[in-house]
């Protein structure tokens, strides 16, 4: 083995520094001689925080400057939340590597209320994901949604300074983080469907270092790789991006395989939903199919009304 060190590149939140030590340690039981140094970046995503994602450019600002650090040679691998990363990778670079996924569901976190049905007309939810705000406000239309940005501990300290009754973050990074004991109730996802990858972590690198490509194939999770593959094909059919209310969520039992999805619209008024399954050998067929399921009950039309 010729590659002696390595350096990760990371959002320096505390939250994606966790994860590249994850990271770190995976690689180190494999390889316990390499060196390995994590080089942390600030992206536009965590500096532009008073703006909507949609407005300013979507998931993809998380990861453009971790993306020039491996053209730059300042980093060898990049590690990203897979519910952060685009849809399309430049040729560039290659997705090598997905590993075991963490919780994938969403966490209602409130210090008032115990669930959504303990909420009075008018109570504010906070959270910046149109996923998530249109399937609340499908079930609860009398709920009020404002936006929540920030890493996860500023988003905490609004809820704890009372502006919002309730607020939803994904349960694996308050879990990763050792702050489940925030968690007052998981939304499991059969009543909020997660985002693409949500849970799951994936290690991006440019795509020509065929050697440490080949190290790092190592760290891929076999079955997590075939449900977040499959649910990127979903967002992927549907031009799924931070401006369109969508999920995808795929499970693997055995050899069975079951992915369902939704399209809404913003405000839940429209919402359609829908199932398919089969074999996991098929993940990348039977998230083809869920697309054009839901292509078929009308997703498009609510998605080019946006």
């Amino acid at each position: 083995m010729t590659i002696k060190n390595i350096t990760i590149a990371s959002r320096e939140s505390p939250l994606a520094m966790w994860q590249a030590e994850y990271i770190k340690s995976k690689i180190k039981q494999l390889y316990p001689d390499i060196k390995i140094n994590i080089k942390g970046f600030k992206t536009q995503g965590d500096i532009l925080l008073n703006q909507s994602l949609a407005t300013i450019g979507g998931k993809g600002l998380f990861i453009k400057e971790l993306e020039q650090a491996l053209l730059a040679k300042k980093a060898d691998l990049a590690v990203h939340s897979m519910k952060d990363l685009p849809m399309d990778i430049p040729d560039d670079f290659k997705l090598i590597a997905i590993t075991k996924r963490g919780d994938p569901r969403d966490a209602f976190i409130s210090n008032n209320f115990d669930s959504f049905d303990d909420m009075p007309k008018g109570t504010i939810i906070g959270t910046s994901s149109l996923r998530r705000q249109s399937q609340i406000k499908a079930t609860y239309p009398y709920l009020s949604i404002e936006p929540l940005r920030g890493n996860l501990q500023t988003r905490l300290k609004k809820l704890d300074e009372d502006k919002y009754g309730a607020i939803i973050l994904a349960a694996a990074g308050l879990i990763r983080l050792g702050l489940e004991n925030r968690i007052k109730k998981y939304l499991e996802t059969e009543i909020s469907i997660p985002a693409v990858g949500q849970g799951a972590l994936g290690i991006e690198v440019l795509a020509g270092n065929e050697e440490l490509n080949k190290m790092l194939l190592e760290l891929n999770d076999d079955d997590t790789s075939r449900c977040v593959l499959a649910e990127r094909v979903v967002s992927r059919s549907l031009a799924g991006s931070c401006t369109a209310p969508l999920g995808a969520y795929a499970s693997i039992s055995n050899n069975d395989f079951i992915i369902k999805g939704f399209v809404a619209s913003p405000d839940g008024a429209q919402i359609i939903y829908a199932e398919t399954k089969g074999d996991k050998s098929d993940f990348y067929k039977l998230g083809e199919t869920l697309s054009q399921i839901l292509i078929d009950k009308g997703a498009r039309d609510i998605l080019s009304s946006l």
